[in-house]
């Protein structure tokens, strides 16, 4: 029963990970319309982030590599 105990704290920190809102025209600025009305699935949105971060790492990924080229 202990052990329990113990993963409730771990599953809550994970759950307010989750509900995190993700405002997708700060992530995309520039846009002339309401991407957070556009996509107002929060699986969707957390979708987007990812993708936006990963393209981020890539790059950044990119960047190292060009740098040890030379």
């Amino acid at each position: 029963m202990e052990e329990e105990k113990e993963e409730k704290p771990l599953e809550k920190v994970s759950e307010e990970k989750k509900t995190k809102e993700i405002n997708l025209n700060d992530l995309f600025p520039g846009k002339s319309y309401d991407l957070n009305r556009l996509f107002p699935d929060e699986e969707t949105r957390r979708l987007l982030y990812e993708v936006k971060r990963n393209k981020k790492d890539i790059e950044r990924f990119i960047k190292n590599l060009d740098k040890e080229e030379d």
